[in-house]
């Protein structure tokens, strides 16, 4: 029986192709491909007798967009690519062990996530970045952020925290009803997958289960790998640290959030300070790009638009 979720990428694809990303496989170093979505017009076909594709560097300002844990990098930003690609040169990486990405290094941290992403993106010819981080994407914005500053000019992060405390883990789990992060982020059954979008979702969504099912075969694979990234995932409290980021930091969440609550948010912003700024959208949860694009969209490229001015300005 044909997959649903699987016969639908094809199209998906090609619309992302036509609104100016296509897919290449980057080599990071032997052992590690890190697939990204990157601008059509940086790459270039080899010269007749040439066998190796040449990438060229960016021509516009560039956005990155880094995806959560239950979804590839272009199915979660699926209505954030065409709306940016007109001003900005976007590249949607999928991290290691989703979509493409694959490595055979034992590493499992956020920091290892960005150090690899960061050096895919060298290889590509990226030397400044807005980054833009949802959910686990986030927190790995977050750790790019802090050790590559050089590289990032601004952060918009979305249902993300700076780093998942014990603590944090624990009462957002209680609260949730669920005993662990890999029953809530890696569902194994229709009924589990359910649970996680009633959480994630601010309306409920109904789907047959037969699309529960396929989508649970086409995007949840490396399961393996995934349960070690959630368990890398989580820090003691006493080893948290709030960074010093020289960076504009825009927070962008949904008011109605319930892994991340906004009380969250606002916390986050007072111990990040000045350069950091809140904005909420109404009836929009955890999927807030998804289940309100249209705003997000006017939101980010908002945002965007001040970096760009500031840029006029100085």
């Amino acid at each position: 029986m044909v997959n649903l979720v699987a016969a639908q990428k094809p199209l998906l694809h090609g619309l992302m192709k036509m609104a100016g990303v296509r897919p290449y496989d980057v080599e990071i170093e032997p052992g590690t491909v890190m697939n990204f979505w990157v601008p059509c017009e940086t790459i270039r076909k080899p010269e007749k007798g040439e066998k190796v594709t040449h990438v060229d560097k960016p021509t516009k300002p560039v956005v990155v967009l880094v995806h959560g844990f239950a979804a590839e990098g272009i199915v979660t930003w699926q209505f954030q690519v065409g709306a940016l690609t007109k001003k900005y040169s976007v590249y949607v990486p999928d991290l290691l062990f989703f979509g493409g990405s694959m490595t055979d290094k034992p590493d499992r941290s956020p920091t290892f996530q960005a150090e690899y992403l960061v050096k895919g993106l060298r290889k590509l010819g990226v030397e400044k970045c807005v980054v833009v981080g949802f959910s686990y994407g986030g927190m790995v914005a977050f750790k790019i952020a802090e050790l590559y500053p050089d590289l990032v000019q601004a952060m918009v992060v979305s249902g993300s925290i700076l780093a998942m405390t014990d603590s944090i883990s624990v009462e957002t789990l209680n609260r949730l009803g669920f005993s662990s992060s890999s029953e809530l982020l890696l569902p194994n059954s229709v009924k589990g997958l359910k649970a996680l979008l009633s959480v994630a979702a601010y309306k409920k969504l109904w789907f047959p289960d037969r699309l529960h099912k396929d989508y649970l075969e086409v995007m949840f694979t490396n399961r393996k790998e995934r349960a070690e990234l959630l368990e890398a995932l989580v820090i003691s409290n006493k080893d948290a640290t709030i960074p010093s980021f020289p960076q504009r930091i825009h927070l962008l969440w949904g008011e109605e959030d319930q892994i991340f609550k906004q009380e969250l948010a606002h916390n986050m912003k007072e111990q990040l300070g000045d350069n950091t700024t809140f904005e909420g959208i109404k009836k929009a949860g955890h999927l807030v790009h998804l289940e309100r694009p249209c705003v997000y969209n006017r939101c980010l490229k908002r945002f965007l638009a001040s970096l760009l001015a500031e840029k006029v300005d100085k």
